[in-house]
């Protein structure tokens, strides 16, 4: 599974994530310290990772295109400290399934965790 940890987010998620095996960049390691939502989502979909956010744009442009990828999990609804973040993050990774997540948009809340598949339309 490959990642990419967004701005908003703590850059130890990043090697928090490749100490589990996983393949995780952090946004500010890969020059991309402001870019657009848009680069961000580009950048992820071209590499084939999922992108970890707390940015509740990125969720909406994805939807609103209907895009099938990349997979997204946003960080929503207060704050969470790194040990709380890790903590749920840990749960969603056992609950959804790495098929499941990169054609998702998986909301993690300090209560839930939702999933909805990419590429519906209404």
């Amino acid at each position: 599974m490959r990642f990419l940890v967004d701005m908003p987010l703590p850059p130890a998620l990043a090697p928090w994530l490749r100490e589990r095996g996983y393949d995780a960049v952090h946004a500010g390691d890969i020059g991309l310290h402001e870019p657009e939502d848009s680069a961000i989502l580009q950048r992820a979909y071209v590499e084939r990772r999922v992108v970890i956010t707390a940015d509740l744009d990125c969720p909406r442009l994805l939807a609103l295109s209907g895009a099938e990828g990349p997979g997204l999990i946003l960080f929503r609804g207060g704050d969470f400290s790194e040990a709380e973040m890790t903590d749920r993050l840990t749960q969603a990774l056992r609950t959804v399934s790495p098929d499941e997540l990169t054609h998702s948009i998986v909301v993690i809340e300090k209560s839930r965790i939702r999933r909805r598949r990419l590429g519906w339309t209404m």
